[in-house]
């Protein structure tokens, strides 16, 4: 398990032969999305981390997963990151992220667009300049790339909380940046 404090940053691996060169990066998200989305409902629950390939960057876990208030911090891990052989310099990762019951995760911006699908569990998002907005399983919402994430957290003070985030970001950027 990787803490969200880790970064994780996208790398091509030479997966461009697993890639369909006439899908658009909005294509490729749509169609992760969907996957994890359909083993949720074939009981995604059941399993304690999906499949995680060998080719990911590594990530360091912190040794103490929490914030400065001592609210439990989200845990990432990384499912896939590949390039976009369509798309010269971009690529494409997937995480999923565990909020721990009433986790938080404190304000921070991504290097590229991130579509969010919500797995389990009810999370509350802020983004710089809205409202909050609360998500529940089946929900998804957009990043667009440099926005400024002010809140992400579970709602629950009981059960955990899983989301899936889709980046679409150029090749070696950092994807995750805390304030």
């Amino acid at each position: 398990m990787q803490s969200s404090e880790a970064t994780v940053t996208a790398r091509g691996q030479g997966s461009a032969s697993r890639g369909a060169p006439g899908l658009t990066a909005f294509a490729v998200a749509t169609v992760a999305i969907s996957a994890i989305a359909a083993l949720h409902g074939a009981g995604f629950h059941g399993v304690d981390r999906p499949f995680m390939p060998e080719h990911l960057p590594a990530t360091a876990a912190d040794a103490a997963p929490t914030n400065v208030a001592g609210r439990p911090r989200p845990i990432t891990t990384p499912v896939s990151s590949d390039a976009l052989p369509h798309v010269q310099g971009k690529n494409i990762t997937t995480v999923v992220v565990e909020f721990p019951p009433g986790g938080y995760s404190p304000p921070h911006h991504h290097g590229g667009s991130v579509t969010v699908y919500v797995l389990s569990g009810v999370i509350r998002s802020q983004l710089q300049g809205q409202p909050p907005i609360v998500y529940r399983a089946g929900e998804s919402f957009f990043e667009p790339p440099g926005a400024v994430h002010l809140l992400a957290e579970n709602m629950s003070a009981t059960e955990p909380a899983r989301i899936l985030a889709v980046f679409v970001a150029d090749e070696g950027a950092t994807l995750t940046t805390y304030h």
